[in-house]
């Protein structure tokens, strides 16, 4: 990512204790790179058996990249914030050390119970953040802060109506729509602010057709928000290519990599000329020594997330599921399989593993927290 020699950067390591948790499939966006979290567009589906599941664009005009090899076999539902929801996560945590809960989607913010989630978190001393496409914030974010919401992480696509729909379905090409999108994405921002809760901005950048966009949103949004710039998963060197090209535009400096130990994020934090911070945020190649080793994916071209962490899900008129990788949804376990499995051992184990090398490696006397 950078012209400087990696190694002559300071590395901060920071262990995974986070459950990403998707608790709803709505969403009033369209992007032409959308996972979904490795779960089928449940409006989309509806009446489909697992096998019947599609992931290219229905109504809804929405996609779920990896569906027709990823062998998911149930919908997503919306997570009710009820006593089944904590002792879910109560039961996560008691068998794998978690301190944080993120919260995913479709869209967080149209989640009509997103504060009475946030609170059922807070109430068992996990942190709480989200990722949102804005389109909701402003109306929800005040009663949200007040639950106790730490950050936002906003998924941010342009700075006028013709960039989002650059990276938009058919549906969404209305420039009056469009503005209206951005218009509640400003809006979020400035509610969250307001209401003290920390704000990034995330921007994939697919290739170098998009680096001006990046530029212009970073100047749009940098003053207010943190930027960082995410590998659009399905790279083929032309998303990191695009990273170093807006990095070198704009002059930036790298300052730190933040390595995730026991998953495959990692991120370098930049400085530019005026002071700001930027992160350019990619993928690590992490496997599970275990899980990992026999799957067909496991190869430096079909492996795209790596393994990113733990996920999950609340099947349709079913169990919660539990799954460690978008591209393999078939390994999803059920709730109570995946407490008690050899999966979360490894997953333990791998974490607690990762840290002390990486550690070792690169902070023996220690290094500070990144913010």
């Amino acid at each position: 990512m950078t012209k400087t020699d990696p190694n002559d950067l300071p590395i901060t390591v920071v262990p995974d204790r986070t459950l990403r948790v998707k608790i709803i499939d709505a969403c009033g966006l369209a992007c032409t790179f959308c996972h979904n979290e490795g779960t089928p567009v449940t409006t989309d589906n509806l009446g489909r058996e697992a096998g019947q599941f599609t992931g290219s664009p229905g109504r809804s005009g929405r996609v779920s990249i990896y569906l027709t090899t990823n062998g998911a076999n149930f919908l997503p539902e919306r997570i009710k914030a009820d006593s089944d929801f904590a002792l879910a996560l109560a039961a996560v945590r008691g068998s794998l050390p978690t301190t944080e809960i993120h919260f995913t989607g479709g869209e967080p913010t149209l989640h009509p119970e997103l504060p009475q989630l946030i609170r059922i978190a807070r109430r068992l001393d996990l942190t709480v953040g989200l990722t949102s496409n804005g389109e909701n914030g402003a109306a929800v974010l005040p009663e949200c802060a007040a639950a106790g919401l730490d950050r936002i992480n906003l998924s941010v696509f342009g700075t006028t109506p013709e960039e989002l729909a650059a990276v938009q379905a058919p549906r969404l090409a209305s420039p009056k729509l469009a503005a209206r999108k951005l218009d509640a994405l400003a809006a979020t921002i400035e509610t969250a602010t307001r209401h003290g809760v920390k704000v990034s901005a995330n921007i994939v950048i697919p290739n170098h057709d998009h680096v001006a966009r990046v530029l212009r949103v970073i100047e749009e949004h940098g003053q207010a928000v943190t930027v960082r710039m995410l590998v659009n998963l399905e790279d083929d060197g032309a998303s990191l290519a695009a990273m170093q090209e807006v990095v070198d535009r704009l002059g930036a400096v790298p300052v730190r990599r933040i390595v995730t130990a026991g998953a495959s994020d990692q991120r370098t934090r930049y400085r530019l000329p005026d002071g700001r911070t930027l992160y350019a945020k990619s993928i690590r190649p992490v496997r599970l020594p275990e899980t990992c080793a026999g799957c067909r994916f496991n190869n430096d071209q079909d492996c795209q997330e790596g393994y990113y962490g733990v996920r999950m899900y609340r099947a349709q008129n079913g169990p919660f599921m539990v799954g460690v990788c978008i591209q393999r949804m078939d390994l999803c376990l059920t709730l109570g399989e995946f407490v008690m499995s050899q999966r979360c051992a490894e997953v333990r184990d791998f974490r607690d593993e990762e840290t002390a090398r990486l550690t070792a490696l690169y902070q023996p006397t220690g290094a500070p927290t990144p913010h």
